[in-house]
């Protein structure tokens, strides 16, 4: 009964529309993470001026509060007239919090990736592209995937980022945090089963993947 009415629309709370929310707002989160992630990576492959100073731009927000980047994002997106929405400001929220991992896991991957396997690909003809397709995207196909996960999780269950970033409709946590601190109901249990059984699917999905490339990359 109580698994029936979790994703109909509650009296006091919208369970179904805010897991929905989460699960798309981490999926976006994701991709750009990982995206961003591995251009970065394979830029700062190259040394070039101002590198340094990017770097640390880049993880400059690790040492920010949370509420505070929350805060200051919803002010600036009420400053120049747009209203905060969890795919707009909450988005840009959480990337600040997920971008900066993405990007010290890739640095630590290209760090200990010799160049020698693409400089073999280049003597045997292979153009740039062919190169990172076939030789270092294959090698680093785990790292991205690990990425993927840490970004997706991350954004899931963010919630001081998303207190003043996400506008009229609530994501995942703040929708149980509304829910416990105003009335209790047995669909918040469901709601805790429901969530570790995806999670447990979440990490089952990605080691088959990870064992998935891995079998590819012994085959080749």
């Amino acid at each position: 009964h109580w698994f029936a009415n979790l994703f109909e629309r509650q009296a006091v709370g919208d369970f179904g529309g805010s897991f929905k929310r989460s699960f798309i707002l981490g999926l976006m989160v994701m991709i750009v993470t990982v995206g961003v992630s591995l251009l970065a990576g394979l830029a700062f492959r190259q040394k070039f001026r101002g590198a340094t100073a990017l770097f640390y731009l880049a993880v400059a927000s690790l040492v920010v509060p949370s509420i505070i980047i929350s805060l200051g994002i919803g002010v600036v997106f009420q400053q120049i007239g747009f209203r905060p929405a969890w795919y707009t400001s909450a988005f840009g929220s959480h990337l600040t919090w997920t971008l900066p991992f993405g990007v010290l896991i890739m640095f630590a991957v290209f760090n200990r990736f010799s160049p020698a396997y693409e400089e073999a690909a280049r003597d045997l003809g292979a153009s740039s592209w062919q190169t990172f397709a076939h030789v270092v995207l294959p090698m680093i196909a785990p790292s991205l995937i690990g990425v993927g996960l840490f970004g997706f999780t991350l954004s899931y269950d963010e919630f001081a980022r998303t207190l003043m970033t996400s506008g009229t409709f609530n994501t995942l946590p703040l929708e149980i945090y509304g829910m416990t601190t105003n009335v209790t109901t047995p669909v918040l249990y469901a709601l805790g089963t429901v969530t570790t059984m995806f999670s447990f699917l979440v990490i089952l999905l990605t080691l088959g993947a990870i064992i998935y490339v891995g079998r590819r990359r012994a085959r080749i």
